[in-house]
């Protein structure tokens, strides 16, 4: 299990715990089928169960452990039925956004997704993975704020956790963050250009990525899947 276990006293405990656990399972620096324990938790953190019981709740309705009363926690196997109604129901919202983001950009909101994406490359170049990991999920943020859709972000963060871990296992060679860089600029230009229909077909292929990578991902790590 990963070391980090400086809290920031000003935000709830509970929230906090939840990050740093879904971070380290989609990491696969707790791996899947490792049981967790909420004493051990508690312990690394120095607070009591409670905070961390209710992390545990939120892992698992995010699909990432399971909870069995009375006979332990374990981080959940990737399930590849969840891993392709997650890429459906991600590609329906995120299309639907970017159609919309396409008509509603403007100057200020460019310079921001340019921004970010500049900071991806930068990324690239230091090799830093876990920055640009989530400098990718900033970018498809934005994209949401820009359609005037918080919810449309919300829902997938809520969906996604476990297209993330293939997400991340996947970057250093099978879909790596060059080629990404590439479609995600690829979607700028489009969105530059106010043309729906390639920010839409733009946004397809970028997502279908996640969709192939899978394939490759799981024959090299057969036993962390599940056809669940």
């Amino acid at each position: 299990m990963a070391a980090e276990t400086e809290l920031n006293p000003t935000q709830p405990v509970n929230q906090q715990i939840y990050r740093i656990l879904r971070r380290d399972i989609v990491h696969c620096l707790i791996p899947p089928g490792t049981p967790l324990s909420e004493k051990e938790v508690s312990v690394r953190f120095d607070v009591s169960r409670q905070p961390v019981r209710e992390a545990f709740i939120k892992l698992a309705e995010n699909g990432l452990i399971q909870i069995r009363p009375q006979r332990g926690s374990y981080v959940n196997k990737i399930s590849m039925t969840q891993v392709r109604n997650g890429c459906f129901v991600r590609q329906a919202i995120e299309c639907a956004v970017a159609r919309r983001a396409a008509a509603m950009i403007n100057d200020s909101t460019a310079y921001l997704l340019e921004q970010n994406l500049n900071q991806q490359r930068v990324a690239i170049e230091r090799k830093q993975l876990n920055d640009f990991f989530e400098l990718d999920d900033s970018f498809h943020q934005k994209l949401a704020q820009i359609a005037d859709c918080q919810l449309a972000w919300d829902t997938i963060e809520n969906i996604k956790a476990t297209i993330d871990r293939v997400r991340y296992m996947s970057l250093d060679h099978v879909s790596p963050p060059e080629m990404l860089l590439r479609q995600h600029l690829d979607i700028f230009a489009a969105l530059e250009k106010r043309d729906a229909d390639a920010v839409d077909r733009a946004m397809t292929l970028h997502l279908q990525e996640i969709s192939e990578s899978v394939k490759t991902i799981r024959q090299e790590n057969r036993d962390w899947f599940s056809e669940e």
